[in-house]
């Protein structure tokens, strides 16, 4: 009977612990929807505006949101397996996706405000489909 509840004690915390990691883990979804809705603003300022006004609201618009989603990250407890990869490949094709809507809108599509509300929901995608699975990972 010893043996029973040698066994059953490290179950039952390995068994919390990761009860506790999917519950505690919604913060990403969390994270995902704010840098989504941050490429609402994001991208139509880097197509549309031109000059000092547009770096004035996007370099440091950009370094505060940044700042503030690492910090937000660095001060979780729980990530969960497979974190790095998940969300290597949510920036990642958001980097794409990002990179070509911007090279378009300065280019061929330069103060198209259609292009740039388009570019700017295309934009937003992959942190949003991200955060949507993460919630259904996490529930």
């Amino acid at each position: 009977m010893h043996e029973f509840t040698d066994t059953v004690g490290p179950l039952g915390l390995a068994a919390g612990l990761e009860r506790a990691a999917r519950t505690r883990s919604g913060w990403y979804a969390r994270y995902l929807w704010a840098f989504a809705a941050w490429q609402l603003v994001l991208v139509p300022v880097a197509v549309l505006w031109h000059g000092f006004a547009a770096a004035m609201v996007y370099g440091p618009g950009n370094a505060i949101l940044v700042t503030g989603l690492s910090v937000y990250a660095g001060r979780q407890r729980v990530v969960r397996r497979g974190f790095g990869v998940r969300h290597g490949v949510i920036v990642g094709s958001w980097a794409v996706v990002y990179v070509l809507a911007i090279t378009l809108g300065t280019t061929v599509f330069a103060d198209s405000p259609v292009f740039a509300a388009v570019a700017a929901s295309v934009c937003a995608l992959p942190p949003a489909v991200g955060a949507l699975l993460e919630l259904r990972r996490s529930s």
